[in-house]
This record gives structure tokens, C-alpha cells and sequence, in this order.
């Protein structure tokens, strides 16, 4: 369940319409950047409580990834609130006459790097490398337990993709009459294509490689 709440939560400030009430909130960006940052709790406390060393490696190493490509990720956001002018993700919408893409496309590119990273998906998902860590830091558990696990981790592409979405692609923005609700759902699943096709495409890095890809590639 604490995996799961952040990304329920940031779905609840994305603002879908110019209606959206929490997506008006004035700290949209800050509030996403500290909800997801929960889910490392939530590795960490699930690997201890199973009592496995497996397990245990498994999630330091989640943590060590999750902490190391949040900070890259945090300064791509940067560019975005300074073009912008607010944090507000509503406000950073309506910023956008022309995509954040288009003017940004190394801070989108850092952003959805970082993402995979966040996702432990492939090239970066060596916090469940079967050959070394069995299952990773979900190794003990079963039934609803693992599905707990596993839910939140298929929510993630979703959520990275929602918020790429908001920040670089201009969220519900499009060409009438198509309304601008279907305009996001159709930028999100390009993203959550975009998502799929990478990670079927890379193979599987090493951690060292991981590590020093955040600090000495991305974040400089």
C-alpha cells in the first residue's frame, strides 16, 4: 500500500481539464518529487521485514538507484518551473505554447532516463537481477503480498508517463475538436510506448555501470 500511494496520489494533482481544482496547486511540482520519493521507504521496509540477505541486496540497491536518479531527474524538472515561472502544474500547461520538448529536449531526455531508472526497468532493473538476487527485494513474498508489489510497479510507467506528459508535452493541449482530455491519454501511451520499446530494447547494465551513468552522466 505504501508503494501504491504515491503514484494514487500524483494522479489525484494532474490536472486532466481546466476544471482540475488540485491541479491548481500551487506547489504541484514539489509535491510530486515528494510523494514518489516514498516508495523507497517502502522497498527498504519490505526487504527487512522478509528477514533474506537476497533481499536485503536487492533493496539497498534499490535504494542507492532511487536516491542517485532522483537528483538528475529533480534538476530536469529545474528547466521546466524556470520556463514556466511556477510549480504549479496547471500553470506549467498553460506555460507551453510551444512543448517543452521542443525547447528542452536534453531535460526531457534526462527526465525519462531518470524514469526508467525510478521504474527499475530495463536497462536499469538490476534491483531483480534473477541471477544474482532471485526476485529481488519482493523475494519472500507471495499471494496478494507480491501483487501489492507488483501493481505498484506496473503503475509506475503509467505515472512517468503522466507526468511526462503535464511537463513537457504540453498535458491537454491539442487541435479541435478533438477534446483535450483524449490529446493526454494519447501523449501518455506514446510515452508508455516510448517506455515498453526501450526497456525491450537495452540489455540489462551493471550496477557500477548504473551508479556511475547517474552521477558522472545525467547529472552533470
Amino acid at each position: 500500500l505504501v508503494m501504491m500511494s504515491p503514484g494514487l496520489v500524483v494522479f489525484a494533482v494532474i490536472p486532466f481539464g481546466g476544471d482540475s481544482f488540485l491541479g491548481r496547486l500551487n506547489v504541484g511540482v514539489l509535491f510530486i518529487l515528494g510523494v514518489t520519493g516514498v516508495a523507497t521507504f517502502a522497498i527498504f521496509m519490505g526487504a527487512w521485514g522478509s528477514r533474506n540477505k537476497f533481499a536485503m541486496f536487492g533493496a539497498m540497491r534499490a535504494v542507492a538507484m532511487l536516491i542517485s536518479y532522483e537528483v538528475p531527474m529533480a534538476l530536469s524538472i529545474v528547466g521546466v518551473v524556470i520556463l514556466a515561472g511556477s510549480m504549479a502544474l496547471f500553470e506549467i500547461v498553460e506555460a507551453q505554447q510551444v512543448v517543452f520538448l521542443v525547447v528542452q529536449p536534453l531535460g526531457f531526455l534526462v527526465f525519462m532516463t531518470a524514469a526508467l531508472a525510478e521504474m527499475s526497468r530495463a536497462p536499469f532493473d538490476m534491483i531483480e537481477a534473477e541471477s544474482e538476487l532471485v526476485g529481488g527485494y519482493h523475494t519472500e513474498y507471495s499471494g496478494m503480498k507480491f501483487a501489492m508489489f507488483q501493481l505498484s510497479e506496473f503503475m509506475a510507467p503509467l505515472v512517468a508517463a503522466v507526468i511526462a506528459t503535464v511537463l513537457f508535452l504540453g498535458g491537454t493541449k491539442g487541435f479541435d475538436p478533438v477534446p483535450g482530455q483524449i490529446w493526454f491519454l494519447l501523449k501518455a501511451f506514446l510515452v508508455v510506448f516510448v517506455l515498453l520499446w526501450a526497456r525491450a530494447t537495452w540489455p540489462r547494465l551493471r550496477v557500477d555501470q548504473i551508479m556511475a551513468f547517474a552521477w558522472k552522466g545525467l547529472f552533470p
